[in-house]
């Protein structure tokens, strides 16, 4: 995540998701927002849906109102608008920027879980996703990414999770049932599903004891963000050789 992006239409759909989540069950939100530094590029520009709320608010009016009214002129974008405002209640935020070397991610991913730990669901926000071939753990921009073996540590330390994944060059409902069958081997006992829109997907793994809230989570987005928000489920035969890792399975590039 970048500050550039606050506010955009895709950041609007995504606090409309979480708002959807948070709308329907007593879990305790932890959005990890896994910054990283403004680049200068027109990403994040495009915030002229707000010029037509006849056909964006009604999603989410309270959200559309205040993200306009954040977004003033002048107002630097930034996600602490949003931490500050009461958008996302009760939710705590980890807004430490994500730093490339090993040691210091290994550093940040040690703070990321000890804040974690009056959380039981945690939404990552890395810019580009889960990680691919081409970006090794440590490496210059590895801190675009989330590496399995953090999602394993936070999942072995009891939190549901939801995770921003940018779609790739692969045709769609395959990339989803691949990634979905990546986080299920890598969750283990979880109830794993998606929540799509026109450019990017979130992976939902839900711990045994938190998936009682599945139905009401769905029922809500639907609800609130048809034709937006797009519901997936893990349709593919589930029987994978147990010794392929989640990262083998996954290399989304």
């Amino acid at each position: 995540m970048k500050d550039q992006y606050f506010g955009d239409i895709n950041d609007y759909r995504k606090y409309g998701l979480l708002r959807s989540i948070i709308r329907v069950c007593r879990l305790r939100l932890m959005v990890a927002w896994m910054l990283t530094p403004d680049d200068g590029s027109t990403d994040g520009k495009f915030i002229s849906y707000l010029e037509h709320p006849s056909k964006w608010s009604r999603h989410d009016p309270v959200l559309f109102q205040k993200i306009k009214e954040l977004l003033t002129p002048g107002l630097k974008r930034q996600v602490s608008l949003i931490e500050n405002s009461s958008l996302l209640p009760k939710t705590e935020f980890f807004s430490s920027h994500v730093p490339d070397a090993a040691s210091s991610r290994s550093s940040w991913f040690n703070s990321l879980t000890q804040w974690a730990q009056r959380s039981d669901f945690v939404f990552l926000d890395p810019d580009n996703g889960l990680e691919v071939k081409s970006k090794a753990y440590g490496g210059k921009n590895s801190s675009k990414f989330l590496y399995w073996r953090e999602v394993e540590a936070l999942w072995a330390s009891g939190k549901s999770l939801l995770i921003y994944q940018q779609f790739i060059r692969e045709k769609r409902l395959d990339f989803i049932q691949r990634m979905l069958e990546a986080m299920r081997v890598a969750t283990p006992g979880s109830f794993v599903e998606a929540f799509s829109t026109p450019h990017v997907v979130f992976l939902m793994a839900l711990q045994p004891e938190h998936q009682e809230f599945h139905e009401g989570i769905v029922s809500s987005v639907q609800e609130n963000w048809e034709g937006q928000i797009h519901h997936w489920k893990l349709t593919r035969a589930q029987g994978a050789p147990a010794d392929r890792s989640p990262a083998a399975r996954a290399r989304v590039g």
